[in-house]
């Protein structure tokens, strides 16, 4: 049998490199695309030692025609789209992008599929943030959408494509809704990846403070090389459906921090200032998410939690830092 081929639109990021890794060790053949070949660094990819096993190809999101093209030439049996803006802080400064790049791009994708009219699969990331604040009741797949954030209404709006396209025209796609998921791949921009390496630089004398927002906020944390098996376990179903991806467990960003420091044998209330202009508008506090149905149907795995997240994300920044 010829190898499957997948198409990873935004392979760039953290979950692009983990995905394109864990396909290939499945045997497929993987194209991976970002918004301009050329100017990447693919430096993910390089990081997990893939870079030269994967096709690339330029694919602007919200451009028809781009993706168009990009997928007549990738002729993929599955298409994962991991592309769009990432940041929900910066989608409140930048939300004609966030809703370009996320619901346009979306639905850019699910246009081609029905006109091409091939079997193709396709997974599109969703996001833990349509859920807006869950309280202390895990959000599962029956829990009511309340985007509190640009990033938001555009993850809930491809979220509903999806579903629409499903069932209008018999396509195969289907929505991961993601909690967050860290890894070493993290850049700094994200708040996990900034307080740890922040916790090391400081332990190595090369920081002498940590700045944060709102340490109050409470998320629940996973890792992510085991969610980009989640998302392509959905993929090989019979049936098309949509999946919460989660921990089930949730702690405070204050938590982290301690826990990041206590790694470096550092008490965190000593390097740490809070810094309000960090506060994001209207914030959810609370974020956790109920993994049973995925944990059931796809015979996924009980992932890593927040404890053994940190210790190896601490662990690889420990090394780099003394690199």
């Amino acid at each position: 049998m010829a190898a499957k081929k997948a198409l990873i639109i935004g392979i760039t990021g953290q979950d692009g490199a983990y995905l394109a890794k864990h396909l290939l060790s499945k045997g497929y053949e993987v194209t991976g695309s970002s918004r301009d070949v050329m100017a990447s660094s693919f430096n993910n990819l390089n990081t997990v030692g893939i870079r030269n096993q994967v096709k690339l190809i330029s694919v602007s999101i919200n451009d028809f025609r781009s993706v168009f093209n990009a997928i007549q030439q990738a002729d993929p049996d599955e298409i994962y789209n991991l592309a769009g803006q990432t940041s929900v802080g910066l989608s409140f400064d930048q939300p004609v992008e966030a809703i370009e790049s996320i619901a346009i791009g979306t639905l850019n994708i699910l246009e081609v599929i029905r006109l091409l009219n091939k079997p193709v699969r396709f997974y599109n990331a969703g996001s833990s943030e349509c859920f807006g604040d869950t309280g202390d009741t895990p959000a599962n797949e029956q829990t009511p959408f309340a985007p509190r954030s640009p990033y938001a209404v555009a993850k809930s709006t491809a979220k509903w494509l999806i579903n629409s396209y499903r069932e209008s025209y018999g396509l195969f796609a289907c929505t991961g809704i993601l909690f967050n998921h860290e890894s070493p791949l993290r850049p700094e921009r994200f708040v996990t990846q900034k307080i740890i390496a922040g916790a090391a630089k400081i332990k190595a004398g090369q920081l002498d403070k940590l700045q944060l927002g709102n340490l109050d906020i409470s998320r629940d944390w996973g890792w992510a090389p085991e969610y980009v098996e989640a998302m392509w376990l959905m993929m090989q179903l019979d049936k098309p459906d949509d999946f919460v991806i989660a921990t089930g467990r949730k702690e405070s960003l204050k938590y982290f921090v301690a826990k990041s420091f206590e790694y470096f044998d550092l008490d965190w209330q000593k390097y740490v200032e809070i810094e309000p202009s960090f506060f994001r508008p209207n914030e959810i506090v609370s974020s956790v998410g109920n993994p049973e149905k995925a944990l059931k149907v796809l015979g996924w795995k009980k992932p890593t939690d927040i404890d053994g997240v940190i210790q190896m994300m601490c662990a690889e920044k420990a090394k780099s830092i003394k690199a």
